[in-house]
């Protein structure tokens, strides 16, 4: 093998493609290090009046998308560049991926709808990675977001990829705040002032507590007697917390509640019927005549 061929290429063109790939691997990492730093110093700028946890989510969300495009932008322009230096003439090749790119466009009409469809989700900021939503008839935390595609995994721990064009409502539980609303059960024959008046109190303790203050906004408390269901009176409360922290929140609220009910003699009733049968009603006439 004649070394002096391979020898005299590096000298001349080589050690420009190991240049071309140092320095496009260099300003990639300077990005991911140096772009997050950037978007979450203007978030918290821009974003005063917002919770922080909201800010955080959306500079995550946005460096995350920022990072990733630059990478392929990136990519596409040192390829290109190292197809330049071992004379390959680009000129032709650009005018077959523009070709190429028109007819892919119109049999990829789904494909350009996802990224438009993404750009304006990041735009208008209707939800982050950590955020939960309902999107798509899906429901779940927000893993991972980029222009084409939003990420959710649900309770059961399954993973769910929804192209961003097939959102058409989407329906976000943790954005800025999020509320504790739940119906609580109470029998027919409770005195319903003095149910309100220890759901009330429960609330306010629960809102008082030092474990529970810093994600508690509102203090759940009685909104109305919202229906009178088949066994049992529903009494509407509400209240308001940090982002996500609301189930949170009710699960101990009931907690409290069971244990107050308890206390003070309040029943919670269970679903029950009564039964008449037929005969016996008419066995019974008969035997008062």
């Amino acid at each position: 093998m004649d070394w002096t061929v391979v020898i005299g290429w590096f000298l001349e063109r080589g050690w420009r493609i190991f240049l071309i790939i140092a320095l496009a691997v260099a300003v990639y990492y300077v990005l991911r290090h140096f772009v997050p730093l950037v978007i979450r110093a203007t978030m918290a700028r821009r974003m005063t009046d917002k919770p922080e946890e909201e800010v955080k989510q959306r500079a995550h969300t946005l460096a995350s998308v920022s990072v990733n495009t630059a990478a392929a932008i990136i990519g596409i322009g040192t390829l290109f560049t190292i197809l330049g230096e071992v004379g390959v003439n680009i000129a032709p090749a650009l005018a077959g991926v523009g070709i190429a790119g028109v007819a892919v466009g119109f049999g990829a009409q789904s494909l350009v709808k996802d990224y438009l469809a993404g750009i304006f989700i990041l735009l208008e900021n209707q939800f982050a990675v950590g955020d939960v939503v309902k999107i798509a008839d899906v429901a779940g935390i927000v893993e991972e977001m980029n222009l084409r595609r939003t990420v959710l995994r649900d309770l059961d721990g399954v993973v769910h990829s929804v192209p961003n064009g097939e959102i058409k409502i989407a329906s976000n539980f943790t954005k800025e705040w999020s509320r504790v609303n739940m119906n609580v059960p109470v029998a027919y024959g409770e005195d319903l002032e003095h149910v309100i008046g220890v759901i009330n109190r429960v609330g306010k303790e629960l809102a008082e507590d030092p474990e529970w203050a810093p994600v508690i906004l509102k203090p759940p408390q009685v909104l109305r007697v919202d229906a009178f269901a088949n066994s049992a009176i529903e009494i509407k409360v509400l209240g308001d917390t940090r982002p996500i922290r609301q189930w949170d929140v009710m699960g101990e609220l009931r907690l409290r509640l069971k244990k107050a009910f308890d206390q003070e003699g309040i029943e919670i009733p269970w679903p029950h019927s009564k039964v008449y049968f037929a005969n016996s009603l008419s066995i019974s006439d008969n035997s008062n005549k």
